[in-house]
């Protein structure tokens, strides 16, 4: 048990109900899907209450879910919610990726909004078995994968700015194809100095809702000047935070042929992405000698520190900016090749296939520990 509500009942996947759909969907093709548009037959539910803690978990045919006009969540954003990916291998196993991470990073961000945190193992495993149910939405084609999105939301019929008296925790089932169907294409970012998306004690190392609408008028209008996405810039010293609603990393060219791939710190203003935490790893084991990123420099210098955009537009003009990209779940590695900044653009190098030369081995490296290609304990098998 954990949390404030420790003397309550906790999750407990022993009192799993499960309530099969009478009318199955037809899955669809593969070719068709498009990202977040199509969901599965079935999800789970675990209902939450002040005086009588987590209640008997349920999967259930997927179905609108019915709230009071009056609930928290509409008014106040009582909101967070997660995304992970299960994958199937070669062979047919089912895995999930880090899933512990995601159970985690979840209840840090239910105990900055006063929502009830819970216990990270037993969500684990009732995904799992919800997992196994929907295993044969994962089409059986590479690049494809069930995006799973755990949600938490406040539930209360009542209007005041308090704690939720009641809420409800909530997964759904994504087939999704690869982000770049049609081979990595770089994007185009605008530097914004318009908008803040964050500050420090602020919400933005959480994955809240609130962190999320707010970030939508900014990327409107990024794209009306022709950019694909927002870099989030931070104070007078436009400090790079994120880019749009990924990780950021920039890597430069050093002395003596080193290459340094630099991410800005866990400030409390960054979310503490599992994407970004997975590379920081492989980058650092490799550059330890741990073991080896086949096609990744042997002189690779791995800094978690701020940078500006002054640090990169120098770089980019001695030569020295080796290459600009974001990490996230969708995407995994996503490159960049153009930031627009303060009235100009600042091209960014990208090899043929739109990659870089740091970014194109880890992208494989982690996408082969993710599909099972290259067995790793981040791989949790459903």
């Amino acid at each position: 048990m954990t949390g404030e509500f420790a003397k309550l009942p906790d999750i407990e996947p022993s009192l799993l109900e499960i309530m099969k759909t009478k009318e199955p969907k037809q899955v669809p093709p593969p070719s068709s899907l498009v990202f977040g548009h199509t969901f599965t037959d079935h999800m789970l539910t675990v209902p939450w209450h002040i005086l009588e803690g987590w209640g008997a978990p349920k999967i259930q045919p997927y179905d609108n879910v019915s709230l009071p006009p009056s609930a928290t969540v509409f008014h106040y954003a009582h909101c967070l919610f997660e995304g992970l990916k299960a994958y199937r291998d070669l062979n047919g196993k089912v895995t999930m990726f880090r899933p512990d991470m995601n159970m985690k990073r979840m209840n840090t961000s239910a105990e900055r909004v006063a929502l009830p945190t819970f216990n990270p193992d037993a969500m684990v495993e009732l995904m799992k078995q919800l997992i196994r149910m929907e295993k044969h939405w994962i089409p059986n084609q590479p690049g494809y994968s069930l995006y799973i999105r755990p949600t938490l939301i406040g539930t209360q019929a009542a209007l005041g700015i308090a704690p939720p008296k009641e809420a409800l925790l909530f997964v759904i089932c994504s087939p999704v194809g690869p982000y770049y169907p049609q081979g990595f294409k770089p994007v185009a970012l605008y530097g914004t100095t318009e908008y803040v998306r964050a500050a420090p004690g602020g919400i933005g190392a959480y994955k809240l809702g609130a962190n999320y609408a707010a970030g939508v008028a900014a990327q409107k209008f990024a794209a009306s000047k022709g950019y694909v996405q927002n870099l989030w810039l931070q104070g007078p010293e436009h400090y790079i935070t994120e880019v749009g609603t990924m990780n950021a990393f920039v890597a430069f060219k050093r002395a003596g042929g080193v290459t340094e791939l630099v991410t800005p710190p866990l400030d409390g203003m960054i979310l503490p992405g599992v994407t970004r935490d997975s590379v920081l790893e492989l980058a650092k084991g490799h550059s330890a000698g741990t073991f080896e990123i086949p096609e990744l420099t042997d002189k690779l210098v791995v800094s978690e520190r701020q940078v500006t955009m002054g640090e990169v537009k120098e770089a980019a003009s001695a030569g020295n900016l080796v290459e600009f990209f974001g990490t996230g779940t969708a995407a995994v590695i996503s490159p960049v090749d153009k930031i627009g900044y303060l009235g100009e653009d600042l091209m960014i190098p990208t090899g043929p296939d739109g990659m870089g030369p740091v970014s194109r081995p880890l992208w494989k490296h982690l996408t082969g520990i993710q599909t099972g290609a290259i067995p790793h304990p981040w791989t949790v098998e459903v």
